[in-house]
């Protein structure tokens, strides 16, 4: 394990990997390849940009002669895949790219990857894939029942990983992580939306009466359990990353409104999403018995993200643009314009 492609590493997960990566193993080549589509963005890479074993190629999963340029340019032999469409929200309004990176991407990379002797491929997949549960804790073991097409194509590229790996003998590590949160985030995602909307006095559009639960995991440790399976993973195996603390989703907005000093009116009861999963959760413990384990607190990642987004507008007011402007408008204004009716009536 030398030369590491790492497919979507502009992103928000796959940039903290990277510059995790690029000072935890100096010998280790890190070759970032992104489409840079709106969510990837090379601002991310910035702290790593001069480094010696960083490398930046721009790319398409789903194009495969770039996936191939790319594995024999830098002689690769390990995939980190975590290259995906993946906001719910967008794959309500419309699936196709989902489909075409998250399931036709993941094959093209796979097949690539058998084609040129790929050593180990690690795909990063989702707690979404088994869907809505209402008690208890998802194992790696369980059946997939998505709920959202986001969901979906994640399952579909997650089987087609599988089928790679009993069909033709490929190297492949699965990892499943929870809500992840923390620095550069794209703020499409509700921490990184309230947090900067808050910090603009604009209202938290929270949806239905907001007592969904989500498993909260902070970005750093969501890297270092990837590392982990990374390393000692066995092959053909599936890992859960989960933060194993469970929040509704209106008491982590109360919590971000305090630590920005923020009144609690800010928040808006919106329509719910359709399709809106009620609990995900997850055990770690056969992560755990590799020696992974967590180092942030939900209490210290949220103090941690708050105090990122207030110290770096830089990065984030010039991406409140455009494009995400339209895509807010798109999912919120409705949602917004038929709280306030509600509340008037």
């Amino acid at each position: 394990m030398k030369n590491i492609l790492v497919t979507g590493g502009a992103g928000f997960i796959g940039s903290e990997f990277v510059r995790y990566m690029v000072e935890r193993y100096p010998d280790y080549h890190i070759i970032c390849f992104d489409k840079l589509t709106y969510a990837g963005n090379l601002d991310n890479l910035l702290p790593v940009s001069d480094e010696p074993n960083y490398r930046f190629e721009r790319g398409d999963i789903a194009d495969r002669e770039a996936v191939r340029q790319a594995l024999e340019t830098h002689n690769i032999d390990t995939i980190v895949n975590f290259a995906a469409e993946s906001h719910v929200d967008r794959s309500i309004l419309a699936a196709d790219a989902f489909v075409h990176t998250d399931v036709v991407g993941v094959y093209i990379l796979l097949d690539e990857s058998k084609n040129h002797g790929i050593e180990r491929f690690l795909h990063v997949s989702t707690d979404e894939v088994y869907g809505d549960i209402p008690q208890g804790f998802s194992a790696e073991g369980d059946a997939f029942a998505p709920n959202s097409p986001y969901a979906a194509s994640k399952a579909g590229g997650e089987l087609m990983v599988r089928a790679y790996h009993v069909t033709h003998g490929l190297n492949t590590v699965v990892t499943r992580g929870s809500n992840t949160y923390g620095p550069y985030q794209y703020p499409e995602k509700v921490l990184p939306l309230f947090i900067t909307e808050a910090i603009d006095d604009r209202p938290l559009p929270v949806y239905g009466d907001g007592k969904q639960v989500r498993d909260w995991l902070f970005v750093h440790d969501h890297v270092t359990g990837i590392d982990t399976a990374l390393h000692k993973g066995e092959a053909g195996e599936a890992y859960n990353i989960a933060g194993e603390d469970l929040r509704h989703n209106i008491d982590v907005t109360h919590m971000l409104l305090a630590g920005l000093g923020k009144p609690a009116d800010l928040i808006k009861h919106v329509p719910d999403r359709e399709g809106h999963d009620r609990r995900y959760a997850m055990q770690a413990d056969k992560l755990r018995a590799l020696g992974w384990q967590r180092e942030y607190t939900f209490e210290r990642g949220v103090a941690l993200t708050i105090d990122w987004y207030r110290d770096n507008e830089w990065w984030w007011r010039k991406i409140k643009t455009g494009e995400y402007m339209d895509y807010y408008k798109r999912q919120y204004m409705a949602r917004l314009a038929a709280a306030e009716g509600s509340s008037e009536s």
